[in-house]
């Protein structure tokens, strides 16, 4: 269920954007001002941010430039402010959109949820799932998910890292040592092409599982989930 941070201080607006969101599924937290929104913003996690450019103590620009600063969660700046400056300095400050008020609600509902998806379609795009792996490659992790309980964090190197995310991204493909030579180490290696074969064992060891299969005389590949 996505969370979503509403800043405005008109309170007929506050309440027709709770009602709408919340029967969309949505969780709304309302802020009154933008010293609110900064601390609402600072005590929790959202998935979206509907900013109002003309608010009491800091403007929606200012809340903007502040959660920017440590922050890309997503923001729609929400305003009566049309004049193209003002849609200008928004995007600037890296809002995702711009609207206008007097606003239609269908329309707002359909803008948050292009948004979202856009956001988690590129989130997703960090995150490979194979079987029981689970591999982060903006944070480096790889965690392997054999037990109910939850899943176990494997410490590999750099190189056993960009290995597995190769066989990973070219699963049903067998790849040849001198091609994973030149895609991991480099087109310039001219050390010894077992280098790989021992990399390959470490991997395995680590994960526990054989999920790199060896075919022989040619070299490695990890079957498409539907293979066996």
């Amino acid at each position: 269920m996505y969370r979503i941070l509403a800043v405005e201080d008109e309170e007929d607006i506050q309440e027709i954007l709770k009602n709408y969101l919340t029967d969309q599924g949505y969780l709304v937290t309302l802020a009154d001002d933008g010293v609110d929104g900064i601390a609402k913003f600072h005590s929790g996690e959202f998935d979206l941010i509907l900013l109002d450019v003309m608010l009491p103590k800091i403007d929606g620009f200012g809340v903007c430039e502040l959660i920017r600063r440590e922050s890309d969660v997503p923001v729609i700046m929400l305003t009566a402010l049309e004049e193209e400056e003002y849609q200008i300095r928004g995007l600037d400050l890296k809002a995702d959109d711009y609207i206008t008020k007097p606003f239609s609600m269908p329309v707002l509902l359909r803008k948050i949820a292009a948004v979202l998806r856009r956001t988690h379609r590129e989130e997703e795009q960090q995150v490979i799932t194979y079987k029981t792996l689970r591999i982060d490659l903006m944070g480096h992790h790889v965690f392997v998910c054999e037990k109910p309980e939850g899943e176990e964090e494997v410490e590999l190197t750099q190189k056993e890292f960009e290995l597995l995310h190769v066989l990973l991204i070219n699963k049903g493909i067998v790849l040849t040592r001198q091609k994973l030579l030149n895609m991991v180490w480099g087109m310039d290696y001219f050390g010894e092409e077992r280098i790989v074969d021992t990399h390959i064992k470490n991997i395995r060891k680590k994960l526990g599982q054989e999920y790199i299969r060896t075919i022989r005389g040619v070299g490695y590949r990890i079957d498409k989930e539907n293979q066996r």
